[in-house]
């Protein structure tokens, strides 16, 4: 079992704008000391807490400045008073809910008057503990959804670069493997004492404010019940989803698989490898609960009931109350809210939060699986479900189909799996005339919303698509022909790519962008970023798990990549291979015109790009893919252009359509 800890990032992350405006407000922190000790209330400093937001943005402008020692302090107190604020709002929140419960205490005329007071009364005790307990008015901690969507996703952590504990959980599924039982037992056990702990905290906050998804809050015109049966379902809702959010690793998006009731699964066969039948039993019928269909563990509360001495009924045996509890809870939740969804004509879709099957890497092993070939210990199934299988043959060797194409590097060469490097795919005088015509096609922050520094504020990013250089090579802005070289040298690197990985079916473009990357003048001096951080092309990069997350928001249907370099007229930019660690530099390689570098998109190729200090480089990136569900609309487009161009050319006949229409 792998021990999972938070990796020194190889390059510092872009600063977002909007601390660049939070900096003016902000005050100097109020104390020092590790960010992940609590501190005692009678240690603490006396006067308000400063919010975290500010805290936050100060630390990351130290950091771009190279003030590390102010970057770490600023940093661990913004966790501190992050920490501190969701300790004060659930605690207030659980107080105020136990001295005010909202249930009317009977009937008769303006029954409903009791039920508003307490609410007020609830409402008016929460804000005034929490602007007790943090030394000011609660709307003092209210930051931007940017801010608190990176406190969620744990990034402070990722800037500090701190090593990161190991869950009981993971402790526990270490131990199991290692068939150390008692261990194993002691860390599971504690896992779900501090799930379900964090389950109340995560229940608490969420009684929070809420987003309205359908509507401007301010426009929102609801009468006094549906505004309240509106809130109260977001509110509803974002509990129910706690079983999801406890079950998400710090930086990931999606949920481990099947995360709660893989604890009691492996302790019902731990507590069944100590002689603890009576234990074992609840805990497989509590997995029940979740998995009623289960043949595996049914199959084991048989053989644990055969097990039970004579003073034991097993009907009397029952399911942990622990999960019982919580499926109750969960089931009712469930059904109130799809009750409401057609009541109140609010769509909602019920996920499946416990998938048992699927790419499930080796801590999330189901040890109750059934393998027919694997061992069987006095007739219990104890099998483990194997691991996904790579899903085509990888290949490579095949023919380059161009003359004057070098072959530089294969994969051995190249320290990896799935990577080639050729020369000459271009001519000098095809460089020239695309550099050229990029000039005139660009457009700052093309394929990032805008984004003049997508991935680094010290260089300038701009891009452009094959069917924007056809528009503006029909439109005259920029020469035909040249727009029309930037679609043919990129159809030229998709016949070579599926050639040479002796592909069996047909490589689909999946997106095509003219890149340039241009230094900043003034910002160059002791750089330490990249000009693009270290990822993988179709998968999450999780460099402290050692893991790629093939799940959304990556693009998970790409194939494979290839980039194909326009000039070597700078200083810097080299591409770069690491290993999953994103920090060990596998290959590095020099751009130069006509250069091509290709390799398979998913986590075994993480790759990035080297600062770039002067200059300006340019190249043809493209991402390929098997499925043509996926094809690139605009890529497509630019076929349709590229045949009516054609057939113009040729004079067969007049053209169905006019080009234009479709650009």
């Amino acid at each position: 079992m792998r021990e999972r800890i938070w990796a020194p990032l190889p390059l510092p992350l872009p600063l977002p704008p909007l601390l660049l405006l939070l900096l003016p407000l902000l005050p100097p922190p109020l104390w020092g000391g590790p960010a992940d000790s609590p501190r005692p209330e009678a240690q603490r400093e006396p006067g308000p807490l400063q919010p975290f937001d500010l805290l936050y943005a100060s630390g990351v402008a130290a950091y771009y400045s190279e003030d590390y020692e102010r970057a770490v302090r600023d940093l661990e107190a913004a966790l501190r008073s992050h920490r501190r604020l969701r300790e004060v709002r659930a605690l207030c929140a659980r107080r105020c809910a136990a001295r005010s419960p909202l249930a009317p205490p009977g009937a008769g005329p303006a029954a409903e008057l009791p039920f508003f007071r307490a609410l007020l009364e609830r409402a008016r005790c929460a804000r005034r503990c929490q602007a007790e307990r943090l030394g000011g008015p609660a709307s003092r901690h209210r930051v931007s959804d940017d801010v608190r969507s990176d406190f969620q996703r744990r990034v402070p952590y990722n800037y500090l670069q701190r090593a990161y504990i190991k869950e009981s959980y993971s402790a526990g599924v270490k131990y199991y493997e290692a068939d150390d039982f008692e261990l194993a037992i002691k860390y599971f056990e504690q896992a779900l004492r501090e799930y379900f702990n964090e389950d109340m905290e995560c229940r608490a906050l969420c009684e929070g404010p809420q987003r309205f998804e359908e509507y401007e809050y301010l426009g929102y015109k609801a009468g006094l019940y549906e505004a309240i049966a509106d809130h109260y379902m977001q509110v509803l809702v974002c509990q129910h989803e706690c079983v999801r959010e406890l079950a998400t690793r710090p930086g990931r998006l999606s949920p481990i698989e099947n995360f709660l009731p893989l604890h009691y699964d492996y302790l019902q066969f731990a507590y069944y490898r100590v002689g603890e039948y009576v234990k074992a039993l609840e805990c497989a019928k509590a997995y029940l609960l979740l998995h009623p269909d289960d043949e595996d563990v049914l199959d084991n509360v048989d053989y644990y009931e055969g097990l039970l001495d004579d003073s034991s009924d097993p009907a009397s045996i029952e399911a942990r109350e622990d999960l019982a509890m919580f499926v109750k809870r969960h089931k009712l939740e469930s059904e109130l809210i799809k009750s409401a969804a057609e009541g109140l004509g609010f769509s909602y879709t019920e996920p499946n939060y416990w998938i048992r099957y699927g790419g499930r890497h080796d801590e999330n092993r189901v040890p109750s699986g059934v393998n027919v070939e694997g061992p069987e210990v006095h007739g219990l199934s104890v099998g483990k479900k194997s691991s996904p299988k790579i899903d085509r043959d990888l290949r490579e060797g095949g023919p380059l189909l161009y003359e004057n194409i070098t072959f530089v590097y294969n994969s051995e060469q190249l320290n990896g799996t799935q990577r080639v490097l050729l020369d000459n795919v271009l001519s000098e005088e095809q460089c020239r005339e695309l550099h050229s015509v990029a000039s005139g096609i660009m457009l700052v922050g093309d394929g990032y919303r805008g984004k003049t520094s997508p991935h680094t504020p010290n260089e300038k990013f701009e891009g452009a698509t094959v069917l924007k250089a056809l528009k503006f090579g029909y439109e005259g802005r920029v020469p035909l022909k040249s727009a029309r070289l930037f679609y043919d040298i990129s159809e030229k690197a998709r016949k070579i790519v599926e050639s040479y990985f002796m592909l069996n079916s047909t490589l689909y473009f999946s997106y095509t962008h003219m890149v340039c990357r241009t230094a900043l003048s003034g910002q160059q001096d002791r750089r330490t970023d990249l000009s693009h951080p270290i990822h993988a092309d179709n998968c999450l990069l999780d460099p402290e798990a050692n893991e790629c997350w093939k799940e959304p928001p990556a693009y998970t249907f790409r194939d494979y990549s290839a980039l194909l370099y326009m000039n070597d007229d700078f200083e810097g930019g080299e591409f770069i291979f690491t290993e999953m660690d994103a920090k060990t530099v596998t290959a590095s390689i020099k751009p130069k015109c006509g250069r091509m570098i290709s390799f398979s998109s998913g986590g075994e190729n993480p790759h990035g790009v080297k600062a770039v200090t002067k200059g300006q480089r340019c190249a043809v990136a493209l991402w390929f893919t098997l499925n043509p569900l996926y094809r690139e609309l605009e890529r497509i487009q630019a076929d349709e252009v590229i045949a009516i161009l054609d057939q113009e050319q040729q004079g067969k006949h007049e053209p169905p359509i006019n080009p234009k229409d479709e650009l």
